[in-house]
């Protein structure tokens, strides 16, 4: 069955599918958006993020006018450094090992504060992510690691707000339309796409195609293909419908592979979480406090330095970590007086693997662990806390362990404090790093560098810019980034044609 045609066809309904389709509907044209998905799993994985977005900024004035509501006695109490281009710059080249695309990262980099300002305009919503990204220090909250930004209803929001400003913009969204193949002419430029619909298989004609369907998270088989082993029994943090199928369409089109196809986003993640994200509680499965106490696996060994980095900057590298750990365990210990600096969503959220005892035999006892040996440990760790009265989690304070392997090199407290508090985790994935490349304009590229014709890819799709790790936030911000410009340069081409 063959459909009227549209100007551009979007594929996929999350952050990278909207701004794409919010930047071709700018341009006048007539933008069709396909989800896989029902309406009531639609979003992709921007539904299970806390919709936390990089961007740039020259500090708390510079981010007011985007911020849906904040008094002037919050901002007395904030400290919020300013973050330059600079410095978003060497973030990324200091997390992906100096791998980073150079030309994709400045893009992201750069653009990222107008495409905020962009995304408000277009009905989104932002506002300070106190309960996330600051701490109270000397009776102010004290932001740290680069990212303040986050978008008002976490994921959830994120997601509400921009269907109804493409509804308002007269994009038509199908659900339950998932798009099984590329159409293409004569020269081998796409025309379009073949979609299973609800009705039965049709074929829409397109000037131009966006590809933001995600990556193969949340496919067992690709992961240990690509990923390696065991990487078929990780958790997945979000969606059930990345599954891969977009991202070997554009390769079977001869799109370029491009990026780390062997590396993804992953975190530590409630043991108790479901195989694939939960719609109701989304990212509250998350275990993000671990800088400050101690990981071991079930062997009541620690086997990473929690205290390397920021959060943001080792989260989505260290969910490896744990998967490499005997049973794809592992278990965050604190005590009483880290407990309420824990993100309390979090660590307090339904169902979580939270257990409390009064001792550490106790606690290993509830925690399934070899009490003497699990006792060693946190004794070896707290013998080798350098003393100091210099703890400070919003800024890496350098207060460290000496004389054990793995070190702790800062936010270092002995754990001797009762109650004693354990969380079990494993290994959530959220995302891929492999894709495909794509060029300025966000046109994807074939295996000879050159553009085919009518095709462009923004989101998890875009491949050469994250390499074995990634800044927190930054995902939602290459999303918009390159669903605006693949979007935009689309519907341009698309008007151009038929002028």
């Amino acid at each position: 069955m063959a459909e009227k045609r549209y100007d551009v066809v979007v594929v996929g309904a999350g952050n990278a599918a909207f701004s794409a389709a919010h930047a071709a509907a700018e341009q006048g044209g007539r933008v069709l958006v396909l989800e896989k998905a029902p309406r009531e799993a639609m979003g992709g994985n921007s539904y299970f993020t806390a919709g936390a977005i990089r961007t740039t900024h020259n500090g708390l004035e510079d981010l007011r006018p985007l911020l849906d509501d904040l008094s002037d006695e919050q901002a007395a109490a904030t400290e919020l450094d300013p973050y330059t281009p600079e410095a978003f710059m060497a973030d990324m080249r200091r997390v992906t090992e100096g791998r980073c695309d150079p030309e994709l990262t400045r893009i992201m980099v750069h653009e990222s504060t107008d495409t905020v300002r962009w995304l408000q305009e277009k009905g989104l919503r932002f506002r300070l992510m106190y309960d996330r990204q600051s701490f109270e220090v000397g009776g102010k909250r004290r932001f740290w690691g680069g990212l303040v930004l986050g978008t008002v209803g976490g994921g959830k929001g994120l997601i509400e707000q921009h269907v109804r400003a493409a509804e308002e913009e007269g994009v038509e969204i199908r659900y339950d339309s998932p798009v099984v193949g590329l159409l293409k002419d004569h020269a081998g430029s796409i025309r379009g796409v073949i979609c299973q619909g609800p009705d039965g298989r049709s074929e829409i004609e397109a000037g131009a195609v966006v590809l933001a369907g995600g990556g193969f998270e949340s496919d067992p088989q690709m992961r240990a293909a690509y990923l390696g082993p065991q990487w078929d029994v990780a958790r997945v943090r979000g969606t059930q419908h990345n599954t891969g199928e977009v991202l070997r369409m554009a390769i079977d089109a001869g799109a370029q592979p491009y990026g780390n196809w062997s590396g993804c986003h992953s975190i530590a993640w409630d043991a108790a979480a479901p195989p694939t994200g939960d719609w109701e509680l989304t990212n509250l499965f998350s275990k993000q406090s671990y800088p400050l106490g101690i990981v071991v696996n079930r062997e009541s060994k620690r086997f990473i330095d929690e205290g390397a980095d920021f959060r943001n900057y080792t989260y989505a590298k260290y969910g490896a970590e744990i998967l490499r750990q005997p049973g794809a365990l592992a278990y965050q210990l604190f005590d009483a007086k880290t407990e309420l600096l824990l993100r309390q969503d979090e660590y307090t959220a339904p169902g979580v693997s939270r257990y409390e005892a009064e001792t550490i035999d106790e606690l290993a006892e509830k925690l399934d662990l070899d009490p003497p040996v699990l006792r060693r440990t946190v004794d070896e760790f707290n013998a080798a806390v350098v003393p100091g009265d210099d703890f400070d989690p919003s800024v890496k304070d350098g207060k460290r362990t000496e004389g054990i392997e793995p070190p702790k090199s800062n936010w270092a407290l002995p754990i001797d404090r009762p109650p004693f508090y354990g969380f079990a985790v494993t290994c959530g994935i959220t995302f891929t790093f492999g894709g495909v490349r794509v060029d300025d304009e966000a046109r994807v590229l074939d295996r000879s560098g050159r553009p085919i014709g009518g095709l462009y890819a923004a989101g998890e799709l875009v491949g050469g810019l994250f390499y074995h790790n990634y800044p927190g936030g930054s995902g939602l911000t290459s999303g918009a980034v390159f669903g605006r410009r693949a979007g935009r340069a689309a519907a341009s081409i698309v008007a151009r044609s038929t002028a």
